[in-house]
């Protein structure tokens, strides 16, 4: 399978013509704050929550090892992503 977004780095854009079939749960191995930076329509969801409506300039923490996903929303939804060691 193809990772359902660009990966620049610290800037992760997914496309408004991806399929909702490849935003799949997942977890990450660091905590994570994530900033939104452009999209309409799109919301998060963490395991055991229900979806919430990403804004433009909504800041999310995931913690690590926390499954969650993103759901397809109207236009691209363009991320900044700060990755927090929890190592130290």
């Amino acid at each position: 399978m193809v990772d359902p977004y660009i990966d620049d780095g610290d800037i992760r854009e997914f496309s408004a013509h991806v399929l909702s079939s490849e935003l799949v749960w997942h977890r990450d191995l660091e905590n994570r704050i994530v900033t939104v930076l452009e999209g309409i329509g799109w919301q998060f969801q963490y395991d055991d929550g229900l979806p919430f409506n990403l804004n433009i300039n909504d800041k999310v923490f995931i913690s690590s090892m926390q499954y969650h996903r993103v759901l397809k929303g109207t236009t691209n939804l363009k991320l900044k992503i700060e990755r927090h060691n929890t190592n130290g």
